[in-house]
């Protein structure tokens, strides 16, 4: 006899109470706690598929939903609830703005457990629509169908440009139109696919590794600049065939400004280890913010919302409070965006950052811009910022730090508090680690201010900056 299929528990009619973190929702069945994954909105009425069981909580996809919560909104892309992108577009902006403002709270008073002195309202994004400076397209040749076009048994056309499926590396949705990055974004991926298939060249296939166009990475600037990489796999033929692409492309779309050509022969879409070259146009595009310009290359990390990214950089700096003399700490510098904004403020600025690559821009953008009071190190933190590191360039009076979403390992934390500066500016893009942080700081600091910052509406992030004062 084979083995019984295990019955999965469905709990019908929850309510959704809140918004929790990483994009899920809370219900209560009982007294137990179900965090809800899918589309619903606090308020709302869903059906709840459970799919796993701790002894705290338990974790549910809502297969039901009777919408029902007043933050509603109708979604405005048609390719919502499949892309996976902007899963929030189903809650009025306003209502997000009030969930990510509750969500740095919660982890503040949940994790932390540390007095704030003054919360600042959230800051908003002024543009919610066309803000990212960056977007990375698959080819496909295994297109996501529709339940419809499934059911229908038509031979449909399997090849597409666009998102891959969320946890489904090998299947990719067709974009007819994104709302995330301004044009010519749309423009460019619409053109480039219909002429890759008109030259039959092979879209990419993630099963097999067999095709030769893999991505198309497009970056704009704020100052209208457009730079294309068109990402291929396979030999000469491979490179022959993305040569073609971009001859169609600088043909097409004169104002793209910087043209590249990746091969990529690896198993993973990783780019970062790979070489570009440059087919035409210059090597860099430019981003502006106040009179500092910042070169962008194929592989440049920059904030993906430059808008939004300035306001951010500019509470970051105020709350530094410089006045000319003092020593600063830039941690987790990446391009050296922030230490280059704040070194006119400051006596000196030293920035640390893992990506080699990373430190090179961040020199490259000093000397574009006339800053000589910054020094840049690449490293591991936890290696490079040593009490011998601290001995050499002198004990800061300021810090900031700017980490990935994992934060601060607890070396660098630990060396943090032994340092002991005046002021720290701490921005993160995930505050639960930034929480977990600052807990750890909280025998020798106080939280003076908290600001969360809307970088991605219509998503469940939000960044959060927070002035810690010696105590």
């Amino acid at each position: 006899m084979g083995r019984k299929k295990k019955v999965q528990t469905v709990l019908e009619g929850l309510l959704i109470e809140k918004a929790v973190a990483e994009g899920k929702c809370m219900a209560h069945h009982g007294e137990r706690v179900v965090f809800v994954e899918g589309m619903v909105a606090p308020g709302d009425k869903a059906d709840v598929r459970i799919i796993k069981k701790k002894s705290a909580y338990w974790i549910g996809q809502a297969i039901h939903i009777e919408p029902s919560s007043p933050l509603r909104q109708a979604p405005f892309c048609k390719h919502f609830g499949t892309c996976g992108g902007c899963k929030w577009q189903h809650m009025r902006y306003e209502a997000q703005t009030e969930l990510k403002e509750q969500q740095v709270k919660d982890a503040f008073e949940r994790i932390a457990k540390v007095p704030v002195k003054q919360w600042e309202p959230i800051l908003a994004a002024e543009q919610t629509t066309y803000y990212r400076n960056k977007l990375d397209f698959a080819f496909s040749n295994r297109r996501w169908l529709t339940g419809e076009e499934v059911a229908s048994g038509d031979d449909l056309d399997r090849h597409a440009l666009g998102f891959h499926v969320p946890k489904r590396y090998d299947r990719v949705v067709d974009i007819e139109h994104c709302y995330l990055q301004p044009e010519p974004s749309n423009a460019i991926r619409l053109a480039v696919k219909a002429f890759a298939l008109e030259a039959g060249i092979p879209f990419y296939d993630t099963v097999l590794h067999e095709g030769i166009l893999r991505s198309l990475i497009i970056r704009t600037a704020n100052t209208g600049e457009v730079m294309v990489v068109i990402v291929y796999a396979g030999g000469t033929e491979g490179k022959t065939a993305a040569s073609r692409v971009a001859a169609f492309i600088q043909e097409r779309f004169p104002a793209v400004t910087s043209l590249y050509l990746m091969h990529n022969p690896k198993q993973n879409d990783n780019y970062y280890d790979l070489e570009a070259e440059l087919y035409a146009g210059k090597a860099y595009i430019t981003e502006q913010m106040e009179d500092l310009r910042f070169r962008i290359g194929p592989k440049s990390f920059f904030q993906t919302n430059s808008a939004q990214a300035y306001r951010l950089y500019s509470i970051a700096r105020h709350w530094a409070a410089l006045t000319g003399n003092e020593l600063v700490y830039d941690l987790y510098t990446g391009t050296g965006s922030i230490a280059n904004f704040v070194a006119r403020k400051a006596k000196k600025v030293v920035g640390i950052e893992y990506v080699k690559e990373a430190i090179d821009d961040a020199w490259q953008n000093a000397r574009d811009n006339g800053i000589d009071n910054v020094y840049f190190e690449a490293g591991d933190m936890k290696d490079v910022l040593t009490d011998d590191f601290i001995e050499r360039h002198g004990r800061p009076e300021v810090i900031i730090t700017d980490p990935p979403r994992a934060g601060m390992h607890p070396d660098v934390v630990q060396l943090i508090a032994r340092v002991a500066p005046r002021r720290i500016v701490y921005v993160s893009c995930n505050p639960a680690t930034q929480a977990r942080d600052i807990a750890l700081l909280a025998p020798f600091y106080e939280v003076e201010r908290v600001q969360p910052v809307d970088m991605f509406p219509h998503t469940h992030h939000v960044e959060s900056v927070a002035l810690l004062h010696r105590k």
